[in-house]
């Protein structure tokens, strides 16, 4: 069976479902119905998309499985949530200090991995 494509092959604007058909009692609705957000990504994307969800946001995982570094990942993982309609926040850079505190932090124990990595990224 064929995967529902969410842009026109040519003119690349959004396609709209008009038939929906059942298979079991051969029932048929015609109609204007929108396909949801997903169907937006193009086929490269939704495999990252599906890896990102599979490996729950990690993105070192996710650099691992698909054989691409981290910024290769943030930039696609950008580029997905760009089509499906959304804004990219900008990313909140640590100080040289924050930096040194944190890491001071991490070698004392006072802080773990994780913690360290969230506030390194702007995520804390």
């Amino acid at each position: 069976m064929n995967q529902v494509i969410g842009q026109c092959p040519i003119c690349h604007n959004n396609l709209e479902v008009t038939r929906l058909y059942c298979r079991n009692c051969d029932t048929t609705i015609e109609g204007h119905f929108a396909l949801n957000a997903l169907h937006q990504l193009n086929p490269d994307q939704l495999v990252f998309l599906l890896t990102f969800v599979r490996d729950e946001g990690k993105i070192n995982r996710v650099g691992e499985d698909l054989g691409i570094s981290y910024p290769t990942v943030r930039s696609r993982l950008h580029d997905v949530i760009r089509a499906l309609g959304y804004e990219i926040g900008e990313d909140e850079e640590a100080s040289d200090e924050d930096r040194r505190e944190v890491l001071q932090a991490l070698s004392d124990g006072t802080l773990t991995a994780e913690e360290a990595f969230k506030r390194l990224s702007g995520r804390s």
